[in-house]
């Protein structure tokens, strides 16, 4: 999966990502809400190569979200693709700090968005966060998802039980939106 809009290329990890990847995963920022923190480069690298010996995406793949002017890796797009077209997709983004509130997120989301409904023709995405990643519930609302559900103390993560919020958004609310 390879998308582009107007200031950013989401495309394959590539092996010269593995330092950005790392300081980008090892940022307490950013590591907060995320299940995934790179022990060290060799981990980030190590992770890269297992995403790039996936010949077609099924299942749990990431894509870097770089600057299209520079190719600068900014974050990162998780997305899980069941093999069943039935199924929800499911995504999840992780954004350098530096790169926040300049509206990339929205943009990397909006262009996932048009390839899953339009291209692969699925019928629902979700994702799930952290109620207390603010931003990151802007983002999802923006884009007219919907909270579906709020489930307390239902995760285990970084060392404390944490809630977990379920978003979602179908198809044709998303070919019907006005963006």
């Amino acid at each position: 999966m390879e998308l582009a809009t107007a200031r950013l290329r989401i495309d394959a990890l590539r092996p010269d990502d593995a330092a950005a990847l790392f300081v980008l995963r090892s940022d307490p920022a950013v590591a907060r809400y995320q299940g995934w923190c790179p022990a060290d480069l060799a981990a980030a690298r190590a992770f890269i190569e297992r995403q790039s010996s996936a010949a077609i995406p099924v299942g749990w793949f990431q894509r870097a979200i770089r600057l299209r002017e520079d190719g600068r890796l900014l974050g990162d797009l998780g997305v899980n693709l069941p093999g069943d077209a039935k199924a929800s997709v499911e995504f999840g983004i992780s954004l350098a700090p530096a790169g926040q509130g300049q509206g990339y997120a929205g943009e990397a989301v909006r262009a996932l968005f048009d390839h899953v409904f339009g291209r692969l023709g699925r019928h629902r995405i979700q994702a799930s966060v952290d109620p207390r990643n603010l931003a990151c519930l802007g983002l999802l609302r923006s884009l007219g998802m919907r909270q579906e559900a709020h489930h307390r103390e239902s995760l285990w993560l970084h060392g404390a039980w944490v809630d977990d919020m379920l978003f979602a958004m179908l198809s044709r609310e998303w070919l019907a939106a006005e963006r």
